[in-house]
């Protein structure tokens, strides 16, 4: 890659949006990461920075916006991975909560997006990834609101792939399935073990394979692929 090109990845303080920003990193790309906790550059790689940002503030992200671009120049890519998952049964659920569980994960992300793609548009090239969830589709006992979240996600990245794509912007979807990291710990190795069973080669997916995907749609190979949406489950909706 003869000239770093700049790639904002939200929620890179832990779990998958870590290995999303370890990834690019090694592959030349200049990580811009934002997460609520505040990383130490040099855990991720050379060619990331950090910004701590909490995506509950709706009002700060147009100022956080304007001070990625100031620091570092218009994104190439925006990985739309930060999300919080509440578990817990509806009817029993906190107002507050259901509240706090849209803001994050997608009314955060569509405001980021809306500030973030506006220097795609003038460059007529660039790559949004939207991490969703295989919940969207299939639905899990305990988590109707972060489902709702990630089908909302996936509704408007078809939606907006058609809004952009003549400007040379793409927009896509990963769907994971459930992966051993901290969001997938309140649901009990009881839990973990039957996902396991019911997949396809008996594993839950692996944070690195997810990120390979990303890394596939902002390369040369994800050009003509726009609106779509991949799954990386380890079989476990076959």
């Amino acid at each position: 890659m003869s000239a770093k090109k700049v790639v904002v990845v939200t929620g890179s303080s832990s779990g998958l949006g870590s290995e999303v920003a370890r990834l690019l990193t090694s592959e030349g790309y200049e990580v811009v990461g934002v997460a609520r906790r505040d990383v130490d550059a040099s855990d991720i790689g050379a060619g990331y920075s950090h910004h701590q940002f909490d995506f509950a503030d709706l009002d700060g992200i147009k100022g956080l916006t304007e001070r990625i671009v100031a620091k570092h120049g218009w994104p190439y890519a925006l990985i739309n991975c930060a999300a919080v998952g509440a578990d817990g049964v509806l009817p029993t659920m906190h107002a507050s909560e259901i509240a706090s569980t849209i803001a994050v994960n997608l009314t955060a992300p569509i405001t980021l997006t809306k500030y973030l793609s506006r220097g795609m548009l003038d460059a007529r090239a660039g790559r949004i990834v939207n991490i969703t969830s295989v919940v969207a589709s299939t639905g899990y006992r305990g988590l109707s609101v972060y489902a709702s979240t990630k089908a909302g996600m996936e509704g408007f990245s078809r939606s907006l792939a058609r809004d952009i794509g003549r400007r040379g912007v793409t927009v896509n979807c990963v769907a994971p399935g459930f992966m051993e990291t901290a969001m997938t710990e309140s649901l009990g190795e009881d839990a973990l073990a039957s996902i396991k069973r019911r997949s396809a080669l008996g594993r839950l997916a692996e944070t690195s394979s997810v990120a390979a995907m990303v890394s596939f749609l902002l390369g040369p190979a994800g050009a003509d692929i726009s609106g779509s949406i991949f799954t990386v489950d380890a079989g476990n909706t076959a």
